[in-house]
């Protein structure tokens, strides 16, 4: 996926008035995803990305344990300036549901196997729907 069609994308599902915004919150939410990916799915999403986003999904963000999917998203909070956790369930939601497009069905349920249970919402693809 290309940077401009990431970024717009975002922009779009995260209804931001600029792409700044979306450019940081996919940021954000991106480092902190490579945090918890590992291996050949961590790569595979990042052959996927644009070379910026694949740069920052690579050179994750250390984590001492897998974040559940709420804690995740205070994390987002955390690293988002302005964030309120409400606001970043929304943009984690919008970067990752791009993602999830980028890395298609196949890729997205390995991603997941690895992410504690409830990330499937987060992506926008709820298990069995």
């Amino acid at each position: 996926m290309r940077w401009q069609a990431f970024l717009e994308a975002v922009q779009e599902r995260g209804d931001y008035p600029s792409g700044l915004e979306a450019e940081r919150a996919s940021r954000v939410v991106l480092a902190l995803l490579g945090a918890h990916l590992v291996g050949e799915e961590r790569n595979d999403l990042a052959a996927r990305l644009p070379e910026t986003f694949a740069l920052i999904l690579l050179n994750p963000l250390q984590a001492a344990e897998p974040l559940s999917p709420e804690r995740f998203v205070r994390a987002a909070a955390a690293w988002i300036e302005g964030a309120t956790e409400q606001t970043a369930a929304w943009d984690t939601s919008a970067v990752l549901s791009v993602a999830a497009d980028a890395a298609g069905e196949d890729l997205l349920e390995r991603m997941l196997l690895q992410l504690p249970p409830g990330y499937d919402l987060l992506f926008g693809h709820p298990a069995g729907i």
